[in-house]
């Protein structure tokens, strides 16, 4: 390892250093009771290198090719960190209220996030195996982290499950690749697979790897897992399944399809197209028929990564753009939702039961309000910056041909647009009982308020991200 190759894979590094030192520490030192501190000091730390790795410039490769630090994937992880620390942060006090917050938590969160950060800077296909597993083996754990809780259990073991499956799926496309390729690099994979249509060997090696990321962005109808997950969870490892491992996983997708496939487009752009679709359709049609409002956000992220990936479907630069823009937006309303969501108690006990928001705007008008932006953007409805998310993808894809996929996601987003509104109408119209308690921390309200402002405020320039998403995906798509 050379000295330009550390500095490629340094944020990485100190990163996996930190959650070894706090792990070490906690070990030795007063263990749990450490667990608060370790949480907040965690997401100042990731705030800190997400600003860090946003400020950094121009594009450096390290390890012959197998580790790539460019614009695109320091947008990724700027993402990526950031809501993970916003995560972190909103969760510290409903884990520590119900004995949750174990020291281990904030050490899993950072090495999944040190896995997710590999993923995006894969040029290798054994590099991307290695960040994907290191993501995949911290949050099996963090999702049955409450141990006497049967469907925390139930949703690791089913997330274990299942993800070993993916991982089969991803690892023997992966193996036909090299088999074909005689190669795991990117540069030399899309050497091999030509520009006017992939050799068949190769061709179903990308068949395999494209099931096996559709299962970590939960695309339908590698979706299986999605609900029972997010339903069994603790809400704030919900919460971060809903955020940052969607932005890696996507984020790994578009760099395989682009870096290693990229000269034909046209065979995968039908695979990803029809992905699109099955997911759009299956998470507004399942979604209607929940009263769990964990499981609703579950199909409510089935149906998002659907809209995203008519962006990827593309195969342009402009395409890439959109995706990038439309996660990030996503991402906020995530944040805020759940934070709702974190806040949802009554007599002291978390409530996830849809029927509790009844009348809730007469106790809680502002929160209420922050609610109504959210789900109004959420379903895609202007002006809000769900809206404008939506629309950058369907100009992607009306600029790819691709008319009749724009008109199906039209589609199934005013189906999905029910769910969301119901919320809405019980919160206003509902029967008047004392559903919820009043009240919640401070740092719940703050996320609450910030994402639902920021879904209004954001309409005038998007926060400079369009250009910063711009220029990711430019670095990406040449």
């Amino acid at each position: 390892m050379t000295a330009a190759d550390f500095q490629t894979v340094l944020p990485e590094f100190l990163l996996a250093t930190y959650a070894l030192a706090i792990l070490m520490i906690a070990v030795y030192g007063s263990k749990d009771r450490m667990g608060p501190f370790l949480t907040w000091a965690t997401a100042v730390v990731l705030a800190v290198c997400g600003a860090w790795i946003a400020l950094r410039g121009g594009t450096n490769v390290g390890f012959s090719g197998m580790f790539l630090d460019d614009g695109y994937s320091r947008f990724a992880k700027a993402m990526i960190l950031f809501s993970s620390a916003a995560v972190l942060l909103m969760s510290e006090g409903y884990m520590t209220r119900r004995n949750l917050l174990c020291f281990e938590y904030p050490v899993l969160v950072v090495l999944a996030v040190v896995g997710m950060m590999v993923m995006v800077s894969a040029g290798d296909l054994m590099v991307l195996y290695m960040g994907l597993e290191l993501q995949s083996l911290s949050l099996y754990v963090v999702a049955s982290l409450r141990r006497d809780s049967i469907k925390s259990t139930e949703a690791g073991l089913k997330y274990f499950v299942l993800g070993a499956l993916s991982s089969g799926l991803l690892l023997y496309g992966c193996s036909l690749v090299y088999g074909f390729a005689g190669t795991t690099g990117f540069a030399g994979v899309i050497l091999a697979v030509g520009e006017d249509q992939a050799p068949l060997g190769l061709l179903f090696g990308l068949v395999f790897i494209i099931s096996g990321l559709a299962f970590k962005i939960s695309a339908a109808p590698f979706h299986m897992w999605t609900p029972d997950v997010y339903e069994g969870a603790p809400t704030p490892v919900t919460a971060f399944f809903a955020t940052a491992p969607k932005v890696a996983a996507i984020g790994l997708f578009a760099r395989v399809l682009h870096d290693a496939f990229g000269g034909v487009v046209g065979d995968w752009q039908q695979i990803v197209s029809l992905l699109s679709v099955a997911s759009m359709f299956l998470g507004a049609v399942a979604a209607i028929g929940q009263n769990n409002i964990k499981r609703l956000m579950a199909y409510s992220s089935i149906s998002h990564m659907g809209y995203a990936l008519i962006g990827l479907a593309s195969g342009t630069a402009l395409g890439v753009q959109a995706m990038l823009i439309y996660m990030a937006i996503y991402v906020t309303m995530n944040i805020g939702t759940f934070a709702f969501i974190l806040s949802m108690e009554k007599d002291g006990q978390p409530v996830t039961e849809i029927s509790a928001l009844n009348m809730y705007a007469k106790r809680e008008p502002v929160r209420a309000l922050a609610l109504l932006v959210l789900m109004f953007s959420l379903a895609g409805v202007p002006p809000m910056l769900g809206f404008f998310a939506k629309l950058g993808v369907w100009q992607a894809g009306v600029g790819a041909d691709l008319v009749w996929l724009v008109i199906l996601s039209a589609v199934a987003s005013a189906i999905g647009a029910y769910y969301y509104l119901r919320i809405v109408f019980l919160m206003y119209f509902g029967k008047d009982d004392e559903g919820l308690d009043a009240g919640g921390s401070r740092v719940l309200w703050g996320m609450l308020m910030v994402s639902a402002a920021a879904m209004v405020v954001g309409v005038v320039s998007l926060f400079g991200i369009e250009g910063a998403a711009a220029a990711a995906a430019a670095t990406l798509v040449n």
